[in-house]
């Protein structure tokens, strides 16, 4: 599977979203959809977008028990998107019952990868929040492994996180990195954020980049920017 590029369509309406799609003429970026958009538009927003010709990745986070992670699942798996998530932190038998939810009658599915640690946590947040005392790539790892173990195709992690991740649970073990950012750029409120390039270096599969394009002076510009610094081709 080739590395890709995933726009954060992190807005509040269809108007403001298909107004920014609008601007990508003759391309068809895969996007992710969000809390924010989804909360605001529904189902109807990705079915949309879907229709357009887009890859959509669905972040919605679930969490929750077994059994109502698995009847979310197997609702937006009829959704046709092609990539889902969910926290790692819901164990091991909640993600079970989410790829049961998730494939449908034919056994097909989208992707399903799991939120190890969120990029806007530092280890001190960990440590004094959440009481999780073990080092931050130590708690990434293991939840890595348990997400392997529970049959999913990958893990949300920090670009920094990456090529570890792969040398934990193997090539094929999708990594999907928000916090990247341009090397001239601001972080906002990411903690473990890299560049483009650095994150194609370290082994990111997928690089999900949002406020760098949505609110660049040109985003198709700024989007064509990272994919050269990641994809390496146009």
């Amino acid at each position: 599977m080739g590395k890709d590029v995933i726009i954060a369509c992190d807005f509040s309406s269809k108007e403001e979203t298909l107004q920014f799609l609008d601007k990508f003429t003759g391309k068809k970026p895969y996007v992710k959809i969000g809390m924010e958009l989804f909360y605001a538009e529904g189902p109807a927003i990705v079915r949309e977008i879907k229709q357009r010709g887009h890859q959509i990745f669905l972040d919605l986070k679930l969490h929750d028990i077994p059994n109502t992670v698995m009847k979310a699942m197997s609702v937006l798996s009829n959704l046709d998107v092609d990539m889902c998530n969910l926290h790692a932190g819901g164990t091991v038998p909640m993600m079970e019952a989410a790829i049961k939810g998730l494939t449908r009658a034919d056994g097909t599915r989208p992707l399903l990868i799991a939120v190890t640690q969120l990029t806007s946590t530092s280890e001190e947040c960990m440590r004094s929040d959440l009481l999780i005392e073990k080092p931050i790539d130590q708690v990434v790892m293991h939840y890595a492994k348990c997400a392997k173990r529970a049959g999913l195709d990958g893990v949300v992690c920090s670009p920094l996180e990456a090529g570890k991740v792969h040398e934990t649970c193997g090539n094929g073990f999708l990594t999907v990195t928000p916090g990247v950012r341009f090397a001239d750029g601001d972080k906002g409120d990411q903690m473990r954020v890299t560049t483009p390039e650095r994150a194609k270096e370290i082994g990111s599969d997928y690089i999900v980049v949002g406020r760098p394009i949505t609110r660049a002076d040109d985003p198709v510009a700024a989007y064509e920017r990272c994919v050269r610094e990641f994809v390496d081709t146009l």
